[in-house]
């Protein structure tokens, strides 16, 4: 594989920015870091926020996802665990998964590294949405053209 042209060969961030600008709208009280953005592989590397308890999209993985969780807790509602701060987990490809914060979380941030895609599924187990490195971009593109930051402020996380 080649590298795109104008990709980033090394990224350093600041992972936890202190312009709040850099968090992209995900869903209402969700927003999403972006830290790198692989175009050659496929794949994202972000933080993931919630500043509110609910259920978060149902979903799954074609690939393996690993997370990281910074601050805060989360579940899955087919689970019997809980990741909290410090916790490390392991999203096995093809498992299907709910995210949820619980009502005593005030803020959660968790790392995560994602491979492929996220496939939103509803309750019957039918596809109603599609993320993959190159929607993030886009999504990440016209949020920051709308906060100031502009398009090509993105161009430092893509890889």
């Amino acid at each position: 594989m080649s590298t795109p042209p104008d990709a980033a060969l090394e990224i350093v961030a600041q992972a936890i920015p202190n312009d709040e600008r850099v968090w992209v709208p995900q869903a209402p009280s969700v927003w999403f870091r972006p830290l790198m953005l692989n175009t050659v592989n496929g794949g994202w590397c972000n933080l993931l926020r919630v500043r509110k308890a609910g259920v978060l999209s149902r979903h799954r993985h074609p690939a393996p996802v690993h997370g990281y969780v910074i601050k805060g807790s989360w579940r899955y509602l087919e689970h019997d665990w809980v990741a909290m701060a410090g916790s490390y987990v392991f999203e096995p490809p093809g498992e299907t998964h709910t995210l949820v914060v619980d009502n005593d979380v005030e803020e959660m941030i968790t790392f995560f590294n994602i491979s492929g895609a996220m496939i939103y599924l509803d309750a019957n187990d039918r596809q109603i949405g599609y993320e993959d490195v190159f929607t993030k971009i886009d999504m990440c593109r016209r949020h920051y053209a709308a906060v100031g930051l502009g398009e090509d402020y993105l161009q430092q996380f893509i890889r």
